[in-house]
């Protein structure tokens, strides 16, 4: 390998790692055990990785390309470079993969005896990016959540080696919540990319029109509709809240965080009056710090 080669390797690698920070959640926090952490940064770095390439944030002929064998004329096309994602991902479990963080991934699939099937779903969520941008109701958008979001906390469950079909259901109602968060927090952002994750139907309700959403700021009517899709978050996340009492030690903090961050999230768009649209309302470490404690508490 050329040193040139050995850049492309590690660079889109610790680029992709390094946006673990921003995340509205804890992604393999300090008190957790070595191992852990180093599994969870493994799946973590897939799943951010595949969001990158399905919302087009990695740059179009980049080491991410190359390292998939995309050719650069060609590395624009997201769909292309998700099926050459796919066939690189295959090769975690059955040969060996060309990307670094799927070389990462390899060592936490074996350790764990993990799946395709989380992955795939993660894949399949982005490829239906590119071709749907709405959703009539809100059972078409927890579909989507069923691919986009709740392979991840599987995937939290398996590399911990807690799953139970119980605590499966919990996890995907907590996941599914933290995925509409992010979704109300980025509706400005995810309308440049011509996707609306608000359902229609509630849109009607409400008497919002597409336009109102490309407002430097919401009118009433927007105000409205992000307190109701904020209000059916909150209650998916108090469903899934007694995953937390099935669990101990270190995995309980780990999972108080996951649902501290979405009420922490939802606090800071109830706190910009559900006006979204100026940029994504961010909670303050204080804040995230004491709805770990309520959350722990059990209250909220």
């Amino acid at each position: 390998m050329t040193v040139t080669d050995t850049a492309h390797a590690v660079d889109p690698e610790r680029a992709t790692l390094d946006k673990a920070a921003s995340e509205n959640f804890p992604v393999a926090p300090f008190f957790l055990p070595r191992d852990w952490r180093t599994d969870l940064m493994a799946v973590y770095g897939f799943a951010r990785l595949v969001d990158d390439i399905g919302d087009g944030d990695l740059a179009p002929g980049g080491a991410d390309a190359r390292l998939l064998g995309v050719p650069d004329d060609s590395a624009g096309d997201r769909l292309l470079m998700l099926d050459a994602f796919e066939a690189d991902l295959r090769r975690v479990f059955d040969g060996t993969p060309h990307h670094p963080l799927l070389r990462r991934l390899q060592p936490t699939v074996r350790r764990r005896a993990l799946t395709p099937e989380p992955f795939l779903g993660l894949i399949a969520a982005n490829r239906q990016d590119q071709l749907v941008g709405r959703y009539e109701t809100y059972d078409d958008l927890l579909a989507y959540c069923e691919l986009s979001a709740n392979p991840v906390g599987r995937l939290v469950l398996a590399v911990t080696g807690t799953a139970t079909p119980e605590r499966v259901r919990l996890s995907d109602r907590i996941c599914t919540a933290l995925q509409i968060v992010e979704h109300l927090q980025d509706v400005a952002e995810d309308l440049t990319r011509d996707r609306i994750y608000l359902p229609a139907e509630d849109m009607k309700r409400f008497h919002v029109q597409e336009t109102d959403l490309a407002a430097p700021t919401a009118g009433a009517s927007v105000r409205a509709l992000i307190a109701f899709e904020a209000g059916r978050a909150r209650d998916l996340l108090n469903e899934g809240s007694p995953l937390l009492g099935s669990v101990h030690g270190r995995l309980r903090l780990l999972l108080a965080g996951f649902v501290a961050g979405g009420r922490a999230a939802l606090g800071a768009v109830t706190a910009a009056g559900h006006d979204v649209l100026p940029g994504p309302p961010k909670p303050g470490k204080v804040r995230l710090l004491r709805e770990v404690g309520a959350t722990l508490r059990g209250e909220g």
